[in-house]
């Protein structure tokens, strides 16, 4: 495990690494890049490189050994929805987070098809937040694929958002995230389409974090929306979810 600077995380663990690219959003991928940095510095877990997903067994124990409660985005560095990566090891995964409710964890995917495929034969216990990313309204259809799972905590990741994303399908949503592009030649995020999600997001009153406007210089450009930072997040056995950052 490792602290993250992800905002609306604490820690990040990675049971599988690597991934391939499907949509717009991977143009410029964060776990890509890290990938090749850490390749570089001889770290035996990315040897292989990014475009070769393997499972880590050896990193199902780590959970067990965490002190207290902890906010854990699951794969920062890979999708475990990949085809490559097993039913079986997907099961293995599941069964650590369900063994381990004092702990919430947040899995990300792209792969919602796969997601929703294998749905029925995951065991979704209160602590496991499953979530999508769309990053424009070609792939919409996650959402969709996402509300037809068991997850108790549903979430969107609207980042890179890259587009306008109206109309947004938010019944049985818990949380909407919503993020610029970072890095050396970002798309524009324009504030209309951030106003307009977060507008939705209040009409539902589903839980809005804006999380970053990005740029080539992500830290000046900062994460205020109209004077003032969105930190929402889901409530959990009633309870509103704190972060310790």
């Amino acid at each position: 495990m490792a602290t993250s600077t992800i905002e609306w995380t604490e820690m990040t663990w990675n049971p599988t690494t690597g991934c391939s690219k499907i949509s717009q959003g991977c143009k410029f991928c964060y776990a890509e890049i890290m990938t090749r940095r850490l390749k570089a510095m001889g770290q035996e877990k990315y040897k292989k490189g990014f475009k070769t997903v393997v499972e880590h067994p050896k990193t199902l124990a780590d959970p067990y050994k965490w002190k207290g409660n902890k906010t854990v985005f699951v794969n920062s560095m890979s999708d475990l929805f990949h085809p490559d990566v097993s039913l079986g090891f997907i099961k293995e995964v599941f069964r650590v987070m369900n063994e381990n409710p004092q702990h919430n964890f947040q899995v990300l995917t792209k792969r919602s098809e796969r997601l929703k495929e294998v749905s029925k034969e995951l065991n979704w216990s209160p602590n496991i937040w499953m979530g999508v990313s769309v990053e424009n309204a070609d792939v919409k259809f996650r959402i969709k694929d996402l509300q037809n799972t068991n997850a108790y905590i549903k979430f969107l990741s609207l980042e890179p958002l890259i587009g306008p994303l109206k109309r947004l399908a938010l019944k049985g949503i818990d949380w909407v995230i919503v993020g610029g592009e970072s890095g050396f030649k970002p798309r524009d995020m324009k504030e209309e389409w951030v106003q307009d999600i977060r507008i939705q997001c209040e009409k539902k009153n589903v839980p809005f974090f804006f999380k970053q406007w990005g740029g080539k210089n992500k830290k000046k450009a900062g994460r205020t929306l109209n004077g003032r930072t969105y930190n929402e997040m889901p409530s959990v056995r009633g309870q509103e979810v704190e972060l310790i950052n």
